[in-house]
């Protein structure tokens, strides 16, 4: 099973490498950063659910991905994060019921969140100070952000170019694609040269493969130790097999909640 939910063209309409290894084409985007980019095309942009604590676990994906349907929903394959969420959910739900208070549910369901997938994009484009593709990782918002941007532009990408830039941190943060009006006074003679290269080559889609860290099961259960979970919880233990772990029920199903609400 692919670790990306949709790419290509069914990405942006939503919302590993043998022989020597190959350059990941995945660049720093945090605040600050600056690129003069091409866009080959509207299209070369891939959805994936990552996972991650902040200051704990660094974003991952997992090697054997949940299934999800057309809107997210876990259908089955449930990795040992997806269970430590829904187990939490479930305990929120049945505090609720036993009748806890706001802030008590709310403290559980906050955990629970912290543990499940977060719907990300990574979206390519070519830098023209390198002449080469690039990959940057955005949230929802963002790559909607930068979709609209591209999408008024789609009949004169051959001709524009623009800058690509991230300002503002945390829930803060704001990406920006903007056109370059004057391409022959903003961009170097080296960077014009590049942009005519723009549609020599076509974006490879197995580039996305070498973008995100995939970790096993073994390492997700290690994280979740990281993460502060109790994996007894799930009838695991380091080492252990993860087969006979409690499978959520289907009454368990989280409630949803809005990703743009995290810190990237």
């Amino acid at each position: 099973m692919s670790m990306f939910t949709k790419v290509g063209a069914e990405a942006a309409a939503a919302g590993n490498n043998e022989g020597a290894a190959k350059e990941s084409p995945i660049v720093s985007f945090k605040s600050g950063s600056l690129f003069k980019v091409g866009v080959k095309s509207i299209n070369n942009v891939a959805e994936y659910y990552g996972y991650s604590i902040y200051n704990k676990v660094n974003t991952f994906v997992p090697k054997s991905p949940a299934a999800r349907n057309a809107k997210g929903y876990i259908t089955g394959g449930h990795t040992v994060w997806d269970k430590a969420s829904e187990l939490l959910y479930a305990e929120a739900n049945a505090a609720k019921e036993a009748g806890a208070s706001e802030d008590a549910v709310k403290e559980i369901t906050d955990e629970a969140y912290l543990y499940k997938g977060k719907k990300r994009y990574l979206r390519s484009f070519y830098d023209l100070t390198t002449g080469k593709d690039i990959v940057v990782d955005l949230s929802p918002k963002q790559e909607q952000t930068l979709k609209s941007v591209i999408e008024d532009n789609v009949d004169d990408l051959d001709v524009i170019a623009f800058k690509l830039a991230k300002k503002g941190a945390s829930t803060a943060a704001v990406v920006s694609l903007n056109a370059i009006v004057k391409m022959d006074r903003d961009l170097t003679d080296e960077e014009r040269a590049n942009f005519t290269k723009i549609g020599d080559e076509p974006f490879d889609f197995a580039d996305f493969e070498t973008c995100l860290y995939v970790a096993d099961e073994a390492e997700q259960v290690k994280n979740l130790v990281i993460a502060g979970f109790d994996i007894g919880r799930l009838g695991l233990s380091i080492g252990a097999s993860t087969n006979t772990a409690p499978a959520p029920s289907d009454n368990d199903a989280p409630a949803e909640i809005d990703d743009e609400s995290l810190p990237f």
